[in-house]
């Protein structure tokens, strides 16, 4: 009975492991949850120390509601020690990796919720890394958005 409940305990550590680094480490979070437009513009931002030889990844967490068609990207300008360094946007709909992803289309209207990987960033120099973020949406009066998160894990 030992030896089983040995096995169980390794298989649960193991396990735990191995979906730390599939996933990442989360290391800093983007809460956005509504989008910019017009003069009306909301950015959110995180510091991060990086080192050199980091790698990084962006992840999306998403949770939607909308009929017919709409766009949403997320644009995210990147400061090294307060200095500009590069940006992305990107397309919370395409996905290299996703995880628990329910989506239902009924009559004209989806809901949609899903963490998905988007983006890798290698980190080439030691220093303080500021992501400063939008969202943009397409015009869509039925849009109503209860999520959308920019995740950072390395």
């Amino acid at each position: 009975m030992k030896k089983i409940l040995n096995i169980f305990i390794f298989s649960i550590i193991a396990f735990l492991m191995t979906s730390c680094s599939l996933n990442g480490e989360e290391i800093g979070r983007l809460k956005i949850n509504e989008p910019s437009h017009g003069e009306n513009i909301i950015i959110k931002e995180v510091t991060i120390p990086l080192d050199k030889e980091d790698k990084i990844s962006f992840w999306t967490e998403m949770d939607v509601i909308y009929e017919d068609q709409v766009s949403i990207r997320f644009k995210v300008e990147i400061l090294k020690d307060n200095q500009p360094y590069g940006g992305l946007e990107i397309d919370p709909f395409q996905k290299k990796v996703t995880i628990g992803e329910t989506k239902t289309e009924i009559n004209g209207t989806t809901t949609w919720s899903f963490t998905g990987k988007n983006a890798s960033l290698s980190i080439h120099e030691d220093g303080e890394y500021t992501f400063r973020g939008i969202l943009v949406t397409s015009t869509n009066e039925t849009l109503k958005i209860d999520k959308a998160d920019v995740i950072i894990k390395k």
